[in-house]
């Protein structure tokens, strides 16, 4: 497990690069805020996490399956992951900082198909300027 990455992830670095691209700017995994957003939008005041579908579970996603072998250990550690990430969301509303969570799967199906591109990143970029809802997954 040593050699997974945190940041700069393939899924992480495409998302970032079209946000770029459309004239977005933010923080690359900012430590001033709380869960060390993938990016941060200061005048936003928006965190927006890429979140691994196998890492932090997501629901009926086939990518969030759980190994065969040393259950318990997988078990604690996707369980330790959901807790985390619950802490953080209840942090950032508290802080009035509005969040929006990327799954892995959304981000591959996404390289593959231009139309449901295009798609994501205006939802991705009308969360962000919009300033409306705190909380947003796609």
């Amino acid at each position: 497990m040593s050699k997974i990455k945190g940041t700069k992830t393939s899924i992480e670095m495409y998302i970032r690069s079209r946000l770029y691209a459309d004239g977005l700017r933010y923080r690359a995994n900012y430590k001033q805020v709380d869960g060390k957003p993938d990016l941060y939008f200061t005048k936003q005041r928006t965190a927006v996490f890429i979140h691994g579908c196998f890492w932090h579970r997501h629901r009926n996603c086939k990518i969030a399956y759980t190994p065969k072998s040393n259950i318990e250990f997988w078990t604690n550690k996707f369980q330790s992951n959901i807790t985390r990430d619950k802490e953080v969301t209840r942090l950032l509303r508290e802080k009035e900082i509005r969040q929006l969570v990327v799954w892995e799967c959304t981000v591959k199906r996404m390289q593959k198909d231009s139309a449901y591109e295009k798609e994501i990143l205006a939802q991705i970029e009308d969360f962000i300027r919009s300033g409306q809802g705190d909380y947003c997954e796609l």
